[in-house]
């Protein structure tokens, strides 16, 4: 066996994280994996820079900095990080649970905690865009400062598009919001935001053409009515949206709802020893908040704790008093 621990925990975004922190403070032997190379989840892979206005105890939180915090509050236990590595393959042998990874290693665990979010996300093309990833052409911003003084097009018309527009206006030396409708389904007061800005906004819009050699400098547009217009553009965000699916947990042999795992009030799903905490987990009456998010991690991990360890207690005490 590769590795044996208490509680692997499949997915290290924030409700990973913080099930992370509160296991080691149940005293449990911690892993986490994640398909990604780095912690965060979605938070790291879509939007590093946004401002997070939802979180208790943060009047505001830009996403990489309450990434931050929450690996350094579950560190202090040192949990084993397996980034990178896609879980793959569970299996029950004898009173444990194996867990194969991508790369042929094994992970040994009393309990499994799946939070893995929305499962893996997919960019949804642009489709003009064709070869273009890399050299001009991205679908996230992790970093706003490497777009300091470019000409950004902003490809859609979601909350997501709006909030890169905002949050590069600033600092770019132009940003256009393209989007193909007149309509958008971005948060209104958003759009009025961007619109307050000065950036231009297109719409009725489809990108037609991206040209460059060998990285991208223009883009060209086709209008409503058969018009044509070019735009510089060192950058082009596709902000499109994105498909996710749950991966090999759909295979799992768990209770599935669409995209979620369905699970009781302690978070156990339909397998034994397998339990799922935050956007993943699915019950009547669910709100897709990390605050909520986190509030199931400590439900989950004081469960498996009482599960391992019938002796132990539920409630583990306040941990001011630890």
């Amino acid at each position: 066996m590769d590795l044996e621990v208490d509680l692997l925990i499949v997915g290290a975004g924030p409700t990973g994280l913080f099930a992370a922190y509160y296991a080691g403070f149940r005293d449990l032997s911690v892993a986490l994996v994640d398909a990604l190379p780095e912690a965060g989840g979605q938070i790291t892979a879509m939007y590093p820079e946004k401002m997070i206005f939802d979180v208790a105890g943060f009047p505001a939180v830009r996403g990489r900095d309450l990434v931050a915090a929450l690996v350094q509050q579950a560190d202090q236990w040192r949990p084993t990080h397996l980034m990178g590595r896609q879980a793959r393959t569970l299996s029950t042998v004898d009173d444990r649970l194996h867990v194969g990874l991508a790369d042929g290693a094994t992970v040994s665990a009393g309990a499994v905690l799946i939070t893995a979010g929305m499962g893996e996300f997919t960019p949804r093309p642009l489709p003009a865009g064709d070869g273009w990833l890399g050299r001009g052409v991205v679908h996230f911003v992790p970093a706003l400062a490497a777009h300091t003084g470019q000409d950004v097009v902003v490809v859609g018309g979601g909350d997501s598009a709006f909030d890169w527009a905002l949050a590069l206006a600033p600092i770019a030396s132009s940003v256009t919001v393209v989007h193909r409708r007149a309509t958008f389904r971005a948060h209104p007061p958003t759009v009025r935001q961007v619109r307050d800005l000065g950036v231009p906004i297109i719409t009725d819009a489809q990108v037609l053409e991206l040209r460059g050699d060998p990285h991208l400098a223009e883009v060209e547009l086709g209008l409503k009515g058969g018009d044509r217009k070019t735009l510089p553009a060192d950058t082009v965000v596709a902000a499109l949206g994105f498909t996710a699916d749950l991966g090999p947990i759909e295979s799992w042999g768990l209770e599935l709802d669409h995209r979620a795992v369905l699970v009781d009030t302690t978070m156990r799903t339909a397998r034994d020893r397998v339990y799922a905490a935050g956007d993943v987990a699915q019950y009547p009456g669910k709100v897709k908040l990390i605050a909520t998010g986190f509030g199931e991690a400590a439900t989950a991990v004081n469960n498996i704790a009482v599960l391992l360890n019938p002796d132990a207690h539920l409630f583990p005490g306040h941990s001011s008093n630890a």
